[in-house]
């Protein structure tokens, strides 16, 4: 990979996980999106995030929650209140990529979702996500899936 789409990928990824952290604190502390990104924005290593792609992130889930819990719910097995916050975040970002980003390939949403899950979430919470986001990547993105996947 060459130097400047390696800094591109890992700047996404970071603008994830600042994201998964900053929609974890809007659970907790209900902040607008406009003073998540102002308080994220001050963080130190800031800087090598992907500042629009952030933004667009906590903006855009934070917008239309509503609609991704009605996403979310018939692929889980338990009520959505239930979700760890980690988990709920992560959940939240991977659906919006998958429904909104169809620049980022349905792989590399599942990806990223389970190391954030594995870094920040509960032991198996990894496991979780990635089954959720594994079914509604076949629902979301059926184009993307194999020929050749069995159902």
């Amino acid at each position: 990979m060459r130097p400047r789409a390696d800094r591109s990928v890992r700047a996404r990824s970071l603008s994830r996980k600042l994201a998964m952290q900053a929609l974890y604190q809007w659970q907790l502390a209900g902040q607008s999106a406009t003073e998540l990104q102002t308080q994220f924005a001050a963080e130190e290593g800031y800087g090598d995030a992907e500042e629009e792609y952030f933004a667009g992130l906590v903006g855009g889930v934070t917008a239309s929650v509503v609609a991704l819990d009605t996403q979310l719910q018939p692929l889980i097995d338990r009520p959505l209140a239930q979700l760890d916050p980690v988990e709920r975040a992560v959940l939240w970002i991977g659906l919006f990529e998958l429904l909104h980003r169809p620049d980022v390939p349905y792989r590399v949403v599942i990806n990223e979702g389970v190391e954030l899950a594995k870094r920040f979430g509960a032991t198996d919470g990894h496991k979780f996500v990635n089954a959720v986001l594994d079914r509604a990547a076949r629902d979301l993105r059926p184009a993307e899936q194999p020929a050749n996947r069995g159902r």
